[in-house]
């Protein structure tokens, strides 16, 4: 909002700024002043970054990986050397990015399966002219006077376009399934209705070209192309240790205090034959193998404790050494 104002005491005591194209601000501690019109930004909210700073700098550096390797890939192809950096990576959005491309320019459009959205690919007619060129045999070099392309060699350029495009996949080993497809081409960025004119998208500045011939490209994804992408990229969580228990340990109810439970010893190590078992009679007395044997402990029929037999007070005991682990 733009308006001629009073003077208004600023924040700090001194007079307002006296201007005819003053606007009215509130200051972070909530008063209002005013401040020269060519200081305030325009600010779309619609545009804010889809990206974390975090996010940003591991996009750049799985696309420096990305154009290191294609280098090699375009020199092989091209067999000439073939320089390619990267300048800038930005968030910019789809009107401003379409308004600011150069008429007319190579603008190759694509889909990379499984994800969504459409992906421009913007090579300058000179640098298309030139890798075609090559392609053929030539120097590569661009033509003195810029021109459009003609569909062969459009064609011929698509296959160093869809090298492009299947490295960019390759160097997302999270998800294996990429396929790139190349949709069509436009000269003319103004028919472009690939994605909302308020829409964020991410775009690469690149820089380069075969043998000392450099020029400068584009590659530009949406949002709903990088956004799953951006998942994979994000480092796992550390697991955090659980936290002591807050549960209250619990209480012992009285009314349990004369429940009868039955109880009964049982060990194992006892070898006899089946004519002695069959003399048992009540009387019979057995003799212990081993007179530190382990016996298990039996609370109405369900084994808790392990235990050593003896005798206390004149009576049969069971001294309990651990619980039974279940």
């Amino acid at each position: 909002m733009s308006e001629t104002v009073p003077d208004v005491p600023s924040p700090d005591g001194t007079a307002a700024v006296e201007t005819a194209q003053a606007v009215q601000v509130l200051t972070p501690q909530g008063r209002r002043t005013t401040v020269p019109g060519e200081r305030v930004r325009p600010y779309d909210f619609r545009q804010s970054g889809f990206l974390a700073p975090s996010e940003l700098r591991r996009i750049r550096l799985r696309h420096e990986q990305f154009l290191r390797s294609l280098s090699a890939r375009l020199a092989v192809l091209l067999r000439i050397e073939f320089g390619l950096h990267l300048e800038r990576i930005s968030i910019v959005g789809y009107q401003k990015f379409t308004d600011a491309l150069p008429q007319p320019t190579h603008i190759t459009l694509f889909k990379v399966d499984p994800l969504k959205g459409v992906g421009l690919l913007v090579i300058p007619p000179k640098l298309g002219l030139a890798l075609v060129d090559r392609l053929l045999g030539g120097m590569g070099l661009p033509p003195e006077t810029e021109r459009d392309l003609s569909e062969i060699e459009v064609a011929l350029l698509d296959q160093i376009q869809q090298l492009i495009l299947q490295e960019w996949c390759l160097h997302w080993p999270e998800m294996r399934d990429l396929r790139p497809f190349i949709l069509g081409h436009e000269t003319n960025s103004r028919f472009l209705q690939t994605s909302p004119p308020d829409a964020a998208i991410l775009v690469l500045d690149l820089k380069g070209g075969p043998g000392e011939y450099r020029e400068s490209l584009q590659m530009a994804f949406p949002y709903a192309t990088l956004e799953p992408l951006t998942r994979l990229l994000a480092p796992p969580l550390a697991d955090t240790p659980a936290g002591p228990s807050t549960a209250p340990r619990p209480s012992w109810k009285h009314e349990f205090d004369d429940l009868p439970v039955p109880v009964a010893v049982e060990w194992t190590g006892l070898q006899m034959t089946a004519g002695d078992l069959g003399r048992l009679q009540p009387g019979s007395v057995l003799m212990l193998d081993d007179p530190a044997v382990l016996v298990r402990l039996r609370l109405n029929g369900v084994p808790r404790f392990l235990g050593r037999p003896g005798v206390r007070g004149g009576r049969w005991a069971v001294e309990l050494t651990a619980p039974v682990s279940t």
